[in-house]
Parts: structure tokens; C-alpha cells; sequence
């Protein structure tokens, strides 16, 4: 989604529409992979933990994407973020 998301924004003059049909091709695409690991991950993690793998996944893409793609920096405010949402995975998964 990272890519369907954001990697039209190296392509500004692009054509929206195009831009939107293109986005949603990707995600089809990444669509036919999620659905089917989620039917098989929930009976192992329950669908709140589900969700927490795929935003960590997904923030960890994202750096890689925002630095090697979009050649943005990640500033420490940011990390400092994404930190903190790691540490929500903590309590997601904790037993209690």
C-alpha cells in the first residue's frame, strides 16, 4: 500500500486519474496477498493483533520507501513517533 499510497508523489504532472487507477491496480494487487494471510494469521492472532503486525510492517516499508524512493530524510521527531507505536505493540500483544 506504501507504493499505491505514495509513489505517485514522484510524479506530480502526472494525470490524477491516471495516478488514481494505477493506485488502485497496486492495492488490488497487495489486496489478493492480505486478505488470504489474514484469514490464515486469525486463528493464531486475534484481529487486533492482525493489525498491529501490518502498521509495524508497513511503518517499517514506509522508512525504506520515504528514503530510497522519495529521498526524504527521517528526522528524529519521527523515529521518536515510530517508537512509540512500537511500544503499543507491547501492549497489544502482552497477556495479561
Amino acid at each position: 500500500m506504501t507504493f499505491a499510497w505514495y509513489g505517485h508523489l514522484r510524479y506530480k504532472n502526472a494525470p490524477l486519474f491516471y495516478v488514481i487507477v494505477i493506485s488502485w491496480l497496486i492495492a488490488f494487487l497487495e489486496y489478493c496477498f492480505q486478505v488470504p494471510a489474514n484469514r490464515l494469521g486469525h486463528g493464531h492472532f486475534s484481529a487486533a493483533q492482525l493489525k498491529t503486525i501490518q502498521e509495524v510492517i508497513t511503518l517499517a516499508i514506509f522508512c525504506v520507501f520515504s528514503i530510497y524512493y522519495l529521498k526524504e530524510s527521517i528526522k528524529w521527531n519521527v523515529v521518536v513517533g515510530f517508537l512509540l507505536m512500537a511500544g503499543a505493540v507491547f501492549f497489544v500483544f502482552k497477556k495479561w
